[in-house]
């Protein structure tokens, strides 16, 4: 099986990471897999090649590898590179990366001179499968097919994934755009029945919960929170990691914030990530004072690190599919307090392996931290069960084979080449599919 995966995004964020995951997993169980990636993004960086003097550096310094992940031999900066660039690694030496990666991506969601390079790729590629991980890649896939991509008379089968609890839009091309879709794969339950509103067919979406690698978050190393960011010793430290923007719900958490410190005056909160809402978020941290209490740090690479030094996880979401962190912060045991949005119950049960709160409800958001933080042995064993469930339901192994499924299911069965202009009616012999 032959998949060539479609991401269009500059920045790093949890999509960009289960792109990566899925696309090496693939590769683990012995699939064919190529990436399509911007050509000056973050994942594009991450999936590239190890150059060949980090191979021989780390051949030199003795070939100390494990066979699931990089051990010691290497310096940090090498580990971190090494580690986000695929963690080939076999049991005697590090593999050399042959992942297929091409530099692509369009301006536009109707960038057609993209979508006809695109097109040139896939008949120089031929895959069975066209996996889309974001709605640009939609559009790109959807009008490249619509050029008569396919080395054949069939198209290769389409999928998209679909990571974000919002409706479709539905504007004549997102409604095209979507018809070309052979299979929908929602990253939770609750974006399926979204889709499913949205009049997508139910024997076109499924539902694969995003997973982790669970070991390569064992085996990164903590942070000493309290050293890096400078708090005092002790304090109890609440942790946030998401991007600064509306749906994920910072704002809620410094309003409940401004309620903690009240109850407890050592409570600390940290709030990793960067986005749109920076400024008013740190308006808003000044206007309660609590310049001393929320820090903002921003975009780090270490956060599987810093969240194994939070003595408590958050999630603030307004809106969310599933929530990836959330898989993080289980990884590394991390009690944790969410709101009851989108996917996250699907994650979360209350008060077996966290605590859920009504979204946009910073007062029961506060009430559920003091809880928390007053009772080391509700944390302890919410942290307990947490690991014990990502290990069990949410293992990137678990959600590779699931995608693989999927793929055979689909491939194969690819719409007859389509030359009709993006937005056109379609031809009597191809039924609509929203």
């Amino acid at each position: 099986m032959f998949s060539l995966h479609v991401d269009t995004a500059r920045t790093w964020r949890g999509g960009q990471n289960q792109v990566l995951l899925t696309v090496n997993g693939l590769r683990a169980i012995g699939h064919r897999a190529a990436l399509v990636a911007h050509p000056d993004g973050e994942l594009r960086r991450r999936a590239a090649p190890l150059s060949p003097s980090e191979r021989d550096s780390a051949s030199e310094r003795g070939r100390r590898w494990g066979p699931g992940r990089m051990k010691a031999a290497l310096s940090p900066s090498e580990r971190d590179s090494a580690s986000e660039r695929g963690r080939g690694w076999g049991p005697g030496r590090m593999k050399e990366e042959r992942l297929e990666l091409v530099p692509l991506a369009p301006r536009t969601e109707m960038d057609f001179a993209a979508a006809w390079r695109f097109a040139r790729v896939v008949k120089r590629l031929q895959p069975d499968v066209i996996h889309a991980h974001d709605p640009h890649a939609i559009a790109m896939a959807g009008v490249a097919l619509s050029f008569g991509a396919a080395a054949g008379g069939r198209a290769p089968a389409l999928v998209a994934s679909r990571r974000v609890d919002f409706h479709l839009k539905g504007n004549s091309f997102s409604r095209w755009k979507h018809r070309q879709v052979d299979c929908f794969i929602a990253a939770s339950d609750a974006i399926r029945r979204l889709l499913l509103a949205d009049g997508v067919p139910a024997d076109r979406t499924v539902t694969v919960h995003e997973g982790i690698d669970v070991e390569h978050v064992a085996a990164a190393p903590p942070v000493n929170v309290h050293e890096t960011f400078w708090l005092p010793h002790r304090a109890p430290v609440v942790g946030n990691v998401a991007a600064l923007v509306p749906h994920k719900g910072q704002r809620y958490l410094i309003e409940a914030a401004h309620l903690v410190v009240q109850e407890i005056p050592d409570a600390r909160f940290i709030v990793l990530g960067e986005g749109e809402l920076r400024e008013h978020l740190e308006h808003l941290v000044r206007d309660r004072n609590l310049e001393k209490h929320v820090l903002l740090p921003g975009f780090r690479t270490d956060v599987i690190g810093c969240i194994k030094g939070f003595d408590l996880f958050v999630m603030s979401s307004v809106t969310e599919g599933l929530g990836t962190s959330l898989l993080d912060a289980m990884a590394c045991a991390r009690p944790i307090i969410a709101t009851a949005a989108g996917g996250i119950p699907e994650v979360i049960e209350h008060d077996v392996n966290g605590l859920l709160v009504p979204p946009r409800d910073h007062t029961a958001l506060a009430r559920a931290i003091v809880r928390a933080l007053k009772d080391e042995a509700l944390r302890r064993r919410l942290g307990e069960s947490g690991l014990a469930r990502v290990r069990d339901r949410f293992t990137v192994e678990r959600m590779v084979a699931a995608t693989a499924a999927v793929y055979a299911r689909v491939a194969g069965t690819g719409r007859e080449a389509d030359n009709e202009h993006p937005g056109a009616p379609r031809s009597s012999n191809q039924p609509p599919r929203d």
